[in-house]
């Protein structure tokens, strides 16, 4: 047993997986998380449809733990939304594990993490004196003495902003009022409201882009006066793998999309790299793109560009990160979006997670880094990995076993201004390939070459 806690921050997905494998194997637990309940961040995309069904989306560890409640399981080839996902699985799991005598604490933000007694320069100690987690609570600051952390507290709240050079645009702090940084609920009316009969500028090209233009597109059938202009980066739009995605859900919105963006209710710019926002004496703003171009008499902008990991509470643990990515050195290769077309990444655990500094574990989509196309299944077999390692039980840590769908992302951000660069992963999913290797069976779903 260890001397100290586990400590896990956030109760999300992940992070509540961890726990349930943490208690299987009777591990002391500690969840922190800075929102008021299970799943926070999820709440804040809640009215947005998941790509995977109900079965990609429970961890087995976890079911079985509420299998021992009053839980009803849900119907397995059903994709839910994040408000389901929350009031399906994540709050009851996260009711099962206080009753399993797991300590989740809602509302405690973990502001630092360090080796107890020595800041980032000590090298003595750094194998044998406990992490210390500190917290702010609503009883106040809290040090939390831990054997290990688990970090899964995603990326989230750590927005890429409108610039594309990775920085806020001139002007986009003065405007926040009228940026939305995620997809907008138009099925909330005075979100609707907001939009219905103006010009909005959607900025981003992935899943979440598309998943606002779909929207946008249905509000503009309503009420014509809606106008949408697409800005992207890239020279022209890549859509996903369509009717080739494994994931369904997934090639669905991608075609959706496309429909959306090829009628005459869209206006898209290429090559669009915006360097400054500009309100006007009219009310509305006008964006600027880095080769003089500008988009004028905007009312809105919805800004999907992605997220970046909050490494700010990190600053005094020693982490071996992609420069990048952002992301574990030995995993960024197998996600960089500049390196592959595909975001499938080989199953993988606790040995390519690892850090220079003992105990402490990245997880979930903070693992990620800026990369995208991370699966909950991914994240469901790291926590799987990284408890087992935790625990000392070294076999079952390098044991990886995971059969992923293919993520079918043509393009990522590859070649940056090559328009024929499209990758080859719209193309039918290849055969599954075993990688032996001593004492470690992998199965992992192989991307064709590009």
């Amino acid at each position: 047993m260890l001397e100290h806690p586990l400590v896990i921050i956030g109760a999300g997905p992940i992070g509540l997986a961890a726990a349930a494998h943490a208690h299987s194997r009777g591990l002391e637990t500690i969840v922190l998380e800075a929102g008021p309940g299970a799943g926070s961040a999820v709440a804040e995309w809640g009215h947005v449809r998941l790509f995977s069904p109900w079965s990609e989306l429970i961890d087995p560890v976890a079911r079985q733990l509420l299998a021992g409640t009053a839980w009803s399981a849900p119907d397995p080839t059903a994709f839910p939304t994040g408000n389901d996902w929350i009031a399906g699985y994540l709050q009851p799991l996260a009711g099962a594990l206080e009753l399993a005598n797991v300590s989740v604490r809602y509302r405690h933000r973990v502001v630092g993490v360090a080796r107890q007694g020595r800041d980032l320069m000590v090298d003595a100690g750094r194998d044998t004196e406990p992490l210390e987690v500190i917290v702010d609570s609503p009883s106040g600051r809290l040090r939390l003495s831990a054997s290990a952390v688990i970090d899964a507290s995603g990326t989230w709240g750590s927005p890429n902003p409108l610039g594309a050079d990775g920085y806020p645009a001139d002007g986009e702090a003065e405007q926040t009022d009228r940026i939305t940084y995620g997809i907008p609920d138009l099925a909330d009316p005075s979100v609707r409201a907001r939009y219905a009969g103006r010009h909005i500028a959607v900025a981003g090209t992935g899943a979440s882009a598309q998943n606002v233009l779909i929207s946008l597109g249905a509000l503009a059938a309503e009420v014509p006066e809606t106008r949408i202009s697409w800005l992207i980066r890239r020279p022209e739009p890549t859509f996903g793998g369509g009717d080739n995605d494994q994931l369904e859900q997934r090639g669905a919105l991608g075609n959706d999309a496309k429909s959306v963006a090829n009628s005459a209710t869209v206006q898209t710019l290429g090559s669009f790299r915006t360097v400054a926002l500009h309100p006007t004496d009219d009310g509305w703003i006008a964006i600027e793109s880095r080769d003089g171009r500008r988009l004028e008499e905007v009312d809105e902008i919805v800004v999907v560009t992605g997220f970046r990991p909050d490494l700010s509470f990190l600053s005094e643990i020693r982490l071996d990160l992609d420069a990048v990515l952002q992301a574990p050195r030995q995993l960024a290769p197998l996600i960089d979006p500049n390196e592959h077309s595909c975001g499938t990444v080989y199953p993988h655990g606790a040995t390519v997670l690892a850090q220079p500094e003992p105990g402490f574990y990245l997880a979930g989509m903070k693992s990620y880094g800026r990369a995208p196309s991370f699966l909950t299944l991914t994240g469901f077999e790291q926590t799987r990995s990284i408890v087992a390692a935790i625990a000392g039980d070294r076999e079952a840590a390098d044991r990886v076993e995971l059969v992923l769908p293919e993520t079918g992302v043509c393009g990522g951000s590859g070649t940056f201004d090559d328009p024929s660069a499209s990758g080859g992963c719209c193309a039918p999913a290849p055969a599954l390939l075993t990688i032996g290797a001593p004492g470690v069976g992998v199965t992992g779903a192989l991307t064709p070459a590009g």
